[in-house]
């Protein structure tokens, strides 16, 4: 007797395996937050921990504008008088970039026009500015009382400290950031002549680059912050150019 039969037909059924179905909902659930929480583990890091050295000075990859001379080791100084009678040194603005500059208050065109630049630039750094120190040393002390000395630099900018000293300290001073003067009497007159360029001079003392007088306040602007981003003491990131 023959039995015809149905024929059953297997059918193979593909799972697409997939490590999330495997976990499980509670593991799906930290796997999702570590995700989550990550980044902001980072930043957190990146707050508390800024970065310094060697790396950030990799992220400046916009050259300077002024002349670099920190290769040649120029360690500024000087011993000078502020407005109040005060002894002042290198070492009272540690921790801070300086911007030195050397002229007097008869100067008709040149010192006026990079004090202003001194302060434009300040303005440009804005909440940074405070890590900004403007020194006018004045290279002309027999004119330059200290009182005309404090009113001088205040119309530009109030937080310009002003310096002067005996003839010997003020020659030192000079000599120490490679700066040049003359003051000839002629006549009735003084002539003088002096350089016109400013010194920025890093948070650890040394000079670090040579601002030319026809430098733009914005490019002052950007060196500055450069040596503050060596130095570690701001973000990363160059000032963005502006009109």
């Amino acid at each position: 007797m023959r039995t015809t039969g149905t024929t059953r037909t297997r059918a193979t059924c593909m799972i697409r395996w997939t490590p999330s179905e495997a976990l499980g909902p509670r593991r799906r659930w930290l796997k999702l937050a570590g995700a989550f929480l990550a980044p902001i583990a980072i930043l957190i890091a990146a707050l508390s921990f800024p970065p310094t050295g060697d790396w950030i000075r990799s992220l400046n990859s916009e050259p300077l504008h002024g002349r670099d001379v920190a290769a040649q080791g120029w360690q500024g100084s000087f011993s000078l008088l502020d407005a109040q009678g005060r002894r002042r040194t290198l070492a009272d603005f540690a921790g801070r970039v300086l911007l030195v500059d050397f002229g007097y208050t008869h100067c008709p065109d040149a010192c006026p026009t990079t004090l202003s630049r001194a302060a434009r630039v300040r303005q440009l750094l804005g909440r940074d500015a405070d890590k900004v120190q403007v020194v006018f040393i004045t290279i002309d002390p027999k004119r330059d009382g200290a009182q005309m000395l404090a009113d001088y630099v205040a119309q530009f900018d109030p937080s310009i400290v002003a310096l002067r000293g005996t003839e010997a300290e003020t020659n030192a001073a000079a000599q120490a950031f490679h700066a040049e003067y003359h003051i000839i009497p002629y006549g009735q007159e003084v002539l003088v002549e002096h350089t016109v360029d400013t010194y920025l001079v890093d948070p650890n003392g040394q000079v670090r680059a040579v601002l030319p007088f026809d430098l733009s306040a914005e490019d002052v602007a950007r060196d500055v912050q450069a040596a503050l981003r060596e130095a570690g003491l701001c973000w990363p990131w160059p000032l963005s150019r502006r009109s």
